[in-house]
């Protein structure tokens, strides 16, 4: 048998993939919302990190024309901190104030805190309970990060 002529085959099988196709769009449309969303999430990301590169680019030529900006020196940062020379101490002597289960008054559960906890929690504290929670610290577990984190904001707090 002779074979069809080219164009007709080739609507013949356009024919059969619509219908196979209009077949499968009933499931199809459940994840479409899905698809779109994620097809437009990762468009713009694509466009934000192309942004971003332009901007480091940019950033990158333009820091020849201008020098470079230093920190100024009120800003400090945990990196910037050196824990290996001792804090400036005005509590040394006092004598901790403690509620019955060895707790300081000043703030109750204190040995239970982490270090992000307690910083959390210095700037509502006074220099009297800041004075109170270093001698404790002093008198017990003395961890130097505690000490240092205690007498730099009693310090703060006194203005020096």
């Amino acid at each position: 048998m002779k074979s069809l002529p080219l164009p007709l085959r080739v609507a013949a099988g356009l024919a059969v993939t619509a219908v196979e196709q209009a077949r499968k769009l009933p499931q199809s449309l459940a994840g479409l919302p899905v698809t779109v969303a994620s097809v437009a999430m990762q468009a713009s990301m694509r466009a934000q990190q192309h942004l971003t590169e332009l901007a480091i680019k940019g950033d990158e030529a333009l820091a020849t024309f201008r020098p470079a900006e230093e920190a100024p020196e009120w800003a400090t940062f945990d990196e910037d901190v050196d824990l290996s020379t001792p804090a400036e101490t005005t509590a040394a002597e006092a004598e901790p104030v403690e509620s019955e289960d060895g707790d300081p008054e000043a703030l109750p559960g204190y040995d239970d805190l982490t270090f992000a906890q307690l910083r959390g929690r210095l700037k509502s504290l006074t220099a009297e309970q800041l004075d109170d929670l270093l001698a404790h610290e002093r008198a017990h577990a003395d961890r130097e990060a505690f000490v240092r984190m205690l007498s730099n904001r009693l310090a703060t707090v006194r203005g020096t």
